[in-house]
């Protein structure tokens, strides 16, 4: 048998890839080199008027490398949390098909499971590893071996329980991402408030640019990694949420298309 590649690691490796050389490219050549001009007239402006108020500014909270990684590791979480969302979108969309194709009322018995196996073998091959054609074969093939419904349907719930354990498991990456962003914000926090530490000489001197510099890098830093932290878990639970509800949908699909149907003929 041929090994199948794994496709969806490929997918968030080069989704990491682009997303660093797309974010990277933005500080080279946007971010940073407007943060500099924007200090340095900040400087210029102070050493011309001491009271002069600096100002804020968009591109001086976003330049510095702990919020280009959390930035990076944003859209990298992005980019893995649309590809599951885009499958689970698609295997609901498979919810509103009649794979079995039975006219409506119709009881099914053990001699119509050959039948009923044959047209889920019709579904497009790309279909045949969602959740729904693998709940219905696996109670049709229950049902065939045990002749008993109930059997059937346990194996069904069987089947999504163990479908969703196996979502929430494929969900750690997203939740080690969420959990690494705050974690390089608070990087930046400690590198900054060191950095403004070694300047405390100067700032005795009266020059305090260096320490207001540096303890400009700690809280901006928190703060961008908290803002896109909060975001990041709003988009997580969603699509935690469309992951469940396909689970329990497909179970009560199997149950009022099928298992409900299911008749067990007297013997003579």
């Amino acid at each position: 048998m041929q090994k199948k590649l794994p496709v969806e690691l490929i997918f968030q490796v080069f989704s990491l890839l682009i997303a660093f050389i797309i974010v990277h490219a933005a500080y080279v050549a946007t971010i940073r080199p407007k943060a500099e001009a924007f200090l340095q007239r900040q400087h210029d402006l102070t050493a011309q008027d001491k009271r002069y108020e600096q100002q804020r500014n968009f591109y001086v909270v976003l330049k510095d490398y702990e919020q280009e990684a959390c930035i990076i590791l944003m859209f990298w979480a992005f980019a893995i949390m649309g590809y599951k969302a885009v499958f689970t979108w698609r295997q609901q969309q498979q919810l509103s098909m009649d794979l079995l194709k039975l006219p409506h009322g119709l009881p099914v018995g053990l001699e119509d499971t050959k039948e009923l196996l044959r047209r889920l073998e019709e579904v497009p091959p790309k279909m045949q590893s969602f959740l729904l054609p693998k709940a219905l074969r696996t109670a049709i093939q229950r049902f065939a071996a045990t002749r008993n419904v109930q059997d059937a349907a346990t194996a069904v719930r069987s089947l999504c329980e163990s479908e969703g354990e196996r979502q929430e498991a494929e969900l750690s990456v997203i939740r080690y991402i969420a959990w690494a962003i705050p974690s390089v914000g608070f990087i930046g926090t400690v590198r900054g408030i060191g950095a403004a530490l070694s300047q405390a000489n100067k700032a005795v001197e009266g020059d305090i640019t260096g320490v207001t510099q540096s303890l400009g890098v700690a809280f901006n830093s928190t703060f961008i990694a908290l803002v896109i932290s909060i975001v990041l878990m709003f988009f997580i639970h969603q699509l935690q949420l469309m992951q469940e509800r396909l689970v329990l949908d497909t179970e009560e699909y199997c149950n009022t298309h099928l298992i409900s149907r299911l008749r067990i003929r007297p013997m003579p």
